[in-house]
């Protein structure tokens, strides 16, 4: 088959067109087309009064070597590449040990499926509940203002992404197509079908749980095993290699392989893996506040009349703007037609992050508004300072929240004029248990309000309205990306200084979003996986 990409049409072009257009782009006549099929779809809302749709096509001809022969060399036409994931080993028969996995979320499950799959039989040890329990006990919190620290946004099957956009997308080079094989088992698991083929694809927070429990009985069906509200106090090392894992019922599990899938927000994890002498370093990460517009705001300033057309949905934005004290302030996690969510995993502490439905149909649209901060310059020294910074913020947004879990929030007109907010506007905050106003000048440090108060008039002219007075900013976003980074060594994988011990996903440092932490956790399995072989070989 040949792959065929930039082919352009009109946003309402009839079905008929995409044949067309592959008969015109390759001059050959419709006897010599034997199928198309349809591998990206997205769009160029450049012109918002002209939008069309961007195609990438593998198609299969009758005589392909001609057509390549009568075509100018063109980066636009080139053979379709091989994207069938193939397993680099299988398990030998007489494995005296099992590699467990540490963390349920995105990296965990990917890397527990695919041990299963090559005949590892993996032991899954998750420190929060089971999806759906875990579900109840996240809206006890948004409801009731009950946190349970073990069982809430951060913590449980599906780890953080389950309650996010669902987004399936990532800017990771990928050349060996890990990326397909997460899509492809995502589908097998219950997500749309359309996910292979949009540019821009999601699933959604409740769709996503239906998904996260057909990969678990997967799992299980191959031999593995998982066990939930199984935290893990210690790692047993021995001579500068793992031996096994101590969990906090007192019980222990002796191996030799385990994935460190634990997640952004696994704290006490990180302190202890400092604490036993595996390298640890502080890295960068972002601070800032989530904000609310109306969603037809965003959609009328993308898609000018087409906003609410059904084949572009709900519309979205990434901004940036590099302030001149020298911070970069961009947009995050940007969730279209979604809520606002509390998201902190610790008692006495207020987090924001936003997640969408599938339908993306909410009537407001949030994003992260975050600034970029770094060690050197911002928590120098100690590897956990930028935790301890975490903590100091949210412990700071709690009592500006008024100490009930409720969130400090301000208009954005106010915030750029520094003035305190007192009532709402046109924009009601989705933010549950509840938005305290007020002002938001001391959420976070100075230098992150000066650099947010001057992007967001430059936002303004990019995105016509955003920095309108009633918009929303709700405090405060402070788990962008993880603190930390568990270095490990390129090729095996493994932690510099600890054998078998496999940092992974984005947790450790290395992801960023569900495909990236997935795919993370496909290359952390294949690298155990080939250790395991040749330990037994």
């Amino acid at each position: 088959m040949l792959r065929l990409t930039e082919i352009k049409l009109p946003l309402d072009h009839p079905a008929e067109a995409l044949r067309a257009a592959v008969l015109e782009r390759l001059r050959i006549a419709d006897a010599d087309l034997l199928s198309v099929h349809v591998f990206r779809r997205g769009y160029d809302a450049r012109r918002r009064s002209a939008i069309h749709l961007i195609y990438t096509l593998d198609v299969e001809l009758r005589d392909e070597a001609a057509v390549l022969r009568a075509q100018k060399p063109s980066p636009h036409l080139q053979p379709t590449p091989d994207t069938q994931y193939r397993f680099v080993t299988r398990a030998p028969d007489g494995l005296s040990r099992r590699p467990v996995v540490i963390g349920m979320g995105p990296c965990g499950i990917l890397a527990a499926l695919l041990l299963a799959q090559m005949g590892f039989r993996p032991i899954v040890l998750e420190r929060g509940k089971a999806v759906r329990e875990r579900t109840q006990d996240t809206w006890g919190l948004w409801r009731k203002r009950v946190l349970n620290p073990e069982s809430n946004v951060q913590f449980g099957e599906g780890g953080a992404g389950t309650f996010s956009d669902g987004k399936l997308y990532s800017q990771i080079k990928d050349p060996k197509h890990y990326g397909r094989k997460v899509l492809i088992e995502f589908v097998k698991a219950g997500a749309p079908d359309e996910i292979l083929y949009v540019s821009k694809p999601h699933i959604g927070t409740f769709r996503l749980v239906g998904m996260v429990e057909k990969m678990r009985a997967e799992i299980e069906s191959l031999g593995g095993e998982i066990r939930f509200q199984a935290r893990v106090e210690d790692i047993v090392i021995e001579d500068g290699a793992v031996r096994g894992v101590k969990l906090a019922d007192g019980s222990e599990i002796a191996t030799d392989h385990v994935v460190l899938a634990i997640g952004h927000s696994a704290r006490d994890t990180f302190a202890m893996l400092y604490e036993k002498g595996v390298y640890v370093e502080a890295k960068p990460f972002s601070v800032g506040f989530r904000i609310e517009h109306p969603q037809s705001l965003i959609d009328r300033a993308r898609f000018g009349d087409f906003a609410g057309h059904p084949v572009l949905g709900a519309a979205d934005y990434k901004l940036v703007h590099h302030a001149k004290n020298g911070r970069s302030v961009y947009s995050f996690c940007m969730c279209p037609g979604g809520t606002v969510v509390a998201a902190t995993s610790e008692a006495g502490r207020v987090v924001t992050n936003g997640m969408s439905q599938y339908s993306r149909n909410e009537r407001n649209a949030n994003a992260g508004i975050v600034v970029g901060i770094s060690p050197e310059q911002d928590y120098p020294g100690h590897p956990l300072a930028g935790i301890d910074l975490q903590r100091s913020l949210e412990s700071r947004a709690f009592d500006l929240g008024g100490g009930d879990y409720s969130a400090p929030g301000q208009l954005v007109g106010d915030f750029v004029a520094g003035r305190p907010s007192k009532a709402l506007g046109a924009v009601e905050p989705s933010y549950k248990p509840g938005v305290a106003l007020g002002s938001l000048a001391t959420a976070l440090p100075e230098y992150a309000i000066t650099a947010m108060r001057e992007a967001l008039p430059a936002f303004d002219r990019q995105i016509k309205g955003f920095a309108m007075h009633d918009a929303v900013l709700t405090g405060v976003e402070t788990r962008t990306s993880s603190p930390i980074r568990i270095k490990r060594d390129p090729v095996s994988y493994q932690s510099l200084n600890t054998r078998g011990l496999y940092p992974a996903g984005e947790g450790a440092g290395y992801a960023g979003g569900i495909l990236s932490a997935a795919v993370d956790g496909i290359e952390v399995a294949e690298a155990v996986a080939l250790s395991m072989v040749a330990g037994a070989a």
